[in-house]
């Protein structure tokens, strides 16, 4: 690690700090350099645009630790509808688990907002390209093509995470009903197996 990215790290960490003692209208640069014992200049060095640019860079930050314990929890799935089930299950149990992310949606949402609506494009654009390249391998149905399915499957999963509506993303049965009979049932077809040769006589 570069000095260059420690000190980055350090920044963004006071910040974190920050915030889950006092709230995201509370994390100023001021808060942040007292936090981390940090020299004013040295943060604007690298965040040049100040607070602003500081939270979006912590809320990309958390959005990509966010992703990679995701991963860990669907590391050894099955097939591609088993691995479908595990993330949804896991992305809604850290979500609801984020103390820090609920405190904020529930009391300062008009503050979370903006580095939201900014960050959620390539969380999206990494869903997707994730998905495209397992529904490669996948049997889709006639006329299915593996670059739209995977545009709207992120579409539905981001969704499904944020606001399941009526299906509980807690209850396994549940999920495995949610994959297969809504999510895939258009995309992906039967298992067919190949004819079984018939002995010349």
């Amino acid at each position: 690690m570069t000095d260059v990215t420690a000190t980055r790290n350090r920044i963004l960490e006071a910040t974190h700090a920050c915030i889950c003692r006092d709230g995201l209208a509370r994390a100023t640069v001021e808060a942040v350099a007292q936090e981390g014992g940090i020299a004013r200049a040295t943060i604007y060095r690298h965040f040049p645009g100040g607070r602003d640019e500081l939270l979006q860079a912590v809320v990309t930050w958390e959005v990509s630790e966010f992703l990679t314990q995701l991963l860990a929890d669907t590391a050894d799935a099955g097939d591609f509808a088993d691995w479908l089930a595990r993330g949804l299950t896991g992305a809604h149990r850290r979500l609801a688990e984020h103390e820090v992310l609920q405190q904020a949606l529930e009391l300062e949402a008009d503050q979370l907002l903006r580095p939201l609506v900014q960050v959620m494009p390539v969380v999206k654009g990494m869903l997707r390209d994730e998905l495209a390249r397992r529904l490669a391998t996948e049997p889709l149905r006639p006329g299915v093509r593996v670059e739209e399915a995977a545009d709207v499957l992120a579409r539905l999963l981001l969704s499904l995470v944020g606001s399941p509506g009526c299906w509980n993303l807690d209850d396994p049965a549940e999920v495995d009903r949610l994959v297969h009979g809504q999510l895939l049932a258009g995309l992906i077809g039967p298992h067919v197996s190949p004819p079984v040769a018939t002995p010349v006589r």
